[in-house]
């Protein structure tokens, strides 16, 4: 193993090598230097872990050495030493990047601690992080064997975005792979208990049952309105939990989190159905019942999401809701820009509902796009991905505006997305709906054992395009695929995103209400 190599640099040098002696006894290799010009040749010559660099040199200043040293090695932690306690001095140092800076005279104790802190920590944490996931490893096996309600299982998948989340941190291959086997039978079991319990949540006697699509806006939105706190509702389209947790850190410079719950997305877990829902306060078959104007099934021609707003409005109305309210859809940067342009506008209104498009045609453009696809081959990409574009959006700019003003904020989803990889075959006729993680149509040929089929719609208060239409949803991380050319389509839907079918990635997703700090 390759010793951790650190360049001292003093202009009084031989003064330290009882420190230096200290530093070779506990396993580092100690390179010296006795002004700036030696340091830089140095620098220039060998890679160096961390630098400890005195201020008060002759010659070159420690300042006058440290910027030169990161013009040839940016990255090297920078440790400042210095006799000076003057204020000016340390924020020069601060601004050029030190990584830390010690008051002369130091011991070697503080000397130890430095080089942990800046060399020796992501060792510490992994070793520390690794440790922990393998101890809550047999917690999570047995919670997962042991789940019976939906609440168990949003502990089972919080408990695994968290460990998700601290393990891609560290880089460290070996407990994510074991981590993502477990996660696969997660959502073996996950998949299991929908299929046992899905159609009992539409019955009224029915205890214990999650907070479904349909009743989002009645029992966690109105109830806000009534109360007189000006809402902001941004849905952020095909948003999963885990991508909410990566942009979590983001939002806590501005907002309390009141509330980071979750909520159960309807089957099909596809904009059509889940944010028609949503909006209408309705299942997809009272929507075609109440509102058969507002609403298209999979055969029909024509957008499926265009009468959102009109459907907002029909529940306000039906719930006795009298107040003032604006929905805006972003589909482009232009209608984003120029929403922060005119955010002040929105101020006026007691309900403001924005719907947020980029996730959803990053899933697409994941599967059309092979450069897309390169750059979010993995959960972690996509994450990233997100994380990245949600810091740089116009989106960001519009909370941190409001921010600033006494308004609550439900940040949600309509649905998440998986990463498939295993091809089911369906035979299907010509009207059979496209989607990978569901179908609907009548004569559809396929393995039960395979899908979680609905044989009639009714029971889920899903619409019918025919009396004997069905649907089928598929499980874990398949996709639906015809034998005609199926290598080919099983090959390019392959490690794409896709939703509408059975998943804890698809269905489990966030409902956050955030108040500003200020």
């Amino acid at each position: 193993m390759r010793k951790i190599r650190i360049l001292w640099t003093d202009d009084e040098i031989d003064l330290l090598r009882p420190y230096i002696l200290f530093l070779k006894e506990k396993g580092y290799e100690v390179m010296t230097a006795s002004n700036g010009d030696d340091a830089i040749r140095l620098v220039q010559k060998y890679h160096f872990d961390l630098i400890f660099l005195d201020e008060n040199m002759p010659g070159l200043s420690g300042l006058e050495t440290l910027n030169k040293i990161k013009t040839i090695l940016f990255s090297v932690p920078v440790i400042m030493i210095t006799k000076s306690e003057e204020e000016n001095i340390m924020d020069a140092a601060i601004g050029s990047k030190i990584a830390d800076y010690l008051i002369k005279p130091v011991n070697p104790n503080q000397i130890l601690l430095a080089i942990k802190k800046n060399i020796d920590t992501k060792e510490l944490v992994t070793r520390e992080t690794t440790t922990a996931y393998q101890s809550e490893f047999r917690n999570i096996g047995l919670l997962i064997n042991a789940a019976k309600t939906y609440i168990d299982w949003e502990d089972i998948y919080r408990k695994i975005v968290y460990w998700e989340l601290e393990l891609e941190k560290l880089n460290e291959t070996g407990m994510s792979d074991i981590l993502m086997m477990q996660k696969a039978e997660a959502d073996l079991g996950f998949a299991k208990f929908i299929k046992s319990n899905y159609l009992s949540w539409f019955d009224v006697k029915t205890v214990n049952k999650p907070l479904l699509s349909h009743n989002v806006f009645r029992e966690r939105i109105f109830p806000l309105i009534d109360n007189k706190r000006k809402v902001f509702v941004i849905l952020v389209d095909n948003l999963r939990y885990d991508q909410w947790k990566t942009i979590n850190p983001i939002l806590n410079d501005y907002f309390i989190i009141e509330e980071d719950e979750m909520f159960c997305s309807i089957l099909p877990t596809a904009t059509q159905y889940a944010r028609n829902a949503m909006f209408a306060g309705l299942m997809p078959k009272e929507i075609q019942e109440l509102n058969p104007s507002l609403w298209l099934n999979d055969d029909e021609e024509g957008a499926k999401n265009m009468n959102e707003k009109e459907l907002l409005v029909k529940q306000l109305a039906r719930l006795g809701k009298n107040c003032r309210f604006r929905y805006e859809k972003i589909l482009n940067f232009k209608a984003g820009k120029k929403l922060v342009e005119n955010y002040s506008d929105l101020l006026q209104y007691d309900l403001v509902v924005v719907v947020y498009n980029f996730i959803d045609m990053l899933s697409h453009s994941n599967t059309e796009m092979e450069m897309i696809r390169e750059l979010a081959g993995s959960d972690s990409a996509y994450r990233s991905l997100t994380h990245t574009w949600f810091q740089h959006s116009h989106l960001h700019d519009l909370i941190k505006l409001l921010s600033s003003k006494d308004i609550t904020i439900i940040l949600t989803t309509d649905h998440g997305s998986l990463r498939v990889n295993d091809p089911v075959k369906v035979i299907g006729d010509r009207r059979t709906s496209a989607n990978l993680r569901y179908k609907m149509g009548r004569n559809m040929n396929y393995n039960p054992k395979d899908v979680f089929e609905i044989k009639d719609p009714f029971e889920a208060h899903l619409p019918k395009s025919n009396v004997t239409s069905k649907f089928i949803f598929a499980l874990q991380n398949d996709f639906f695929v015809y034998p005609n050319n199926y290598n080919y389509y099983a090959n390019y839907y392959k490690n794409t995103f896709q939703h509408g079918g059975i998943s804890l990635e698809e269905m489990l997703i966030p409902l956050v209400t955030m108040i500003s700090k200020g």
